[in-house]
């Protein structure tokens, strides 16, 4: 009676085990994916090159606007003491200066664009198989980038939110694991468009 009742529970126990392997899986986790990519130690390494890459375009640009404003000031200084055409010289001095600084910020800031997008896409490839490996491990069902825009999620509490965990997942199997932690830096920008530069008079 004893061996069959002992039978029946490694029976039971076995069945369940069966059972609850075959249980589709049912936890919901949410990711802010663009914060995981620029926390992880590739990202942060990433960020520090490029914003070292445009750094000195970046001077460039903001020489080139105080240049402007220098002009600008000189301008205004000298509104009542400049004979017209030596006024309307500036005027169109600044004009072109201001157009020229214009096409060429627009230019610098498409291609940091480029370069950004080309880094968040490389390592976003990389972050997407440690989620996948870490969704699968964890018995995840499904995992919402709440970063988008485009995923309408209202309300997450913060225990589903997974992002730290992959963060940490990848770094420790980054082959640049074993290299000191980058410090955290933002991308660089170009320098920001200087305002409109007065046109000259009788030109609308």
């Amino acid at each position: 009676m004893r061996t069959s009742l002992f039978a029946t529970t490694l029976a039971a126990c076995g069945l369940a085990a069966v059972l609850e392997a075959q249980q589709p899986p049912t936890k919901v986790g949410i990711i802010h994916i663009q914060q995981a990519i620029i926390s992880t130690k590739d990202g942060q390494k990433a960020a520090a090159e490029l914003q070292e890459r445009f750094d000195p375009k970046r001077k460039e640009l903001e020489k080139k606007q105080s240049e402007i404003q220098a002009l600008q000031e000189q301008l205004r200084r000298g509104a009542n003491t400049l004979s017209e055409e030596a006024r309307q010289k500036l005027m169109r001095e600044i004009d072109n200066k201001t157009r020229a600084l214009n096409r060429e910020t627009e230019d610098a800031q498409a291609e940091f664009d480029q370069e950004q997008q080309k880094i968040l896409q490389e390592l976003g490839g990389r972050l997407m198989q440690v989620i996948d490996k870490y969704a699968r491990d964890n018995g995840f069902a499904l995992i919402l980038d709440v970063s988008s825009p485009q995923t309408p999620v209202l309300y997450a509490a913060n225990s589903i939110d997974i992002t730290q965990a992959i963060v940490e997942l990848y770094d420790k199997n980054s082959p640049s694991a074993a290299a000191p932690a980058t410090p955290s830096a933002k991308p660089a920008t170009p320098a920001p468009k200087p305002a409109a530069a007065p046109k000259p008079a009788g030109v609308k």
